[in-house]
């Protein structure tokens, strides 16, 4: 699977992820699905917008070497 195609993979998986878990607090709503979704969502959630923004630039950096070499 290409950079590009793993990138998006990777968003589609989460943005699934965020509608289930929205579905999920409308039926667990205390201390421990708040506890739940700061610790461990939030963080995937931003992990994931990190990693994204990293492979777009690396994206760019091996289309820029692959045209460097040819």
């Amino acid at each position: 699977m290409s950079l590009a195609g793993s990138k998006s993979r990777l968003t589609a998986l989460t943005r699934e992820l965020a509608l289930h878990w929205n579905e999920t607090k409308n039926s667990w709503r205390d201390a421990k699905s708040d506890e739940f979704e700061r610790h461990y969502l939030q963080e995937l959630f931003i992990a994931v917008d990190r990693s994204v923004t990293v492979m777009e630039k690396l994206d760019t950096l091996l289309a820029k070497i692959r045209k460097d070499c040819e």
